[in-house]
């Protein structure tokens, strides 16, 4: 019994600098990340209709900024439960 509070304590001190730096990891891939028509597309101008498909690094990219979503929401749902 002794072990597993040592072992949560020790999940418990981490957990906190674990979330940290996920998030870190997701500022830096939505930074990465390509984009369509610039900052003159949020200003109106461009007309907004160039689709281009995920392709190569561009798409790695982007699942992994959905797999670090999804991690950083699973570390912050620990974290409330535990």
């Amino acid at each position: 019994m002794e072990k597993v509070n040592s072992n949560m304590a020790s999940i418990l001190a981490y957990l906190p600098f674990a979330q940290i730096l996920v998030s870190f990891l997701i500022v830096a891939c939505v930074l990465l990340q390509q984009r369509g028509t610039g900052l003159g597309g949020a200003f109106g101008g461009g007309d907004g209709s160039f689709f281009a498909t995920r392709r190569g690094i561009q798409q790695k990219l982007y699942l992994l900024t959905w797999a670090l979503g999804a991690i950083f929401l699973s570390l912050a749902i620990l974290n409330l439960l535990l």
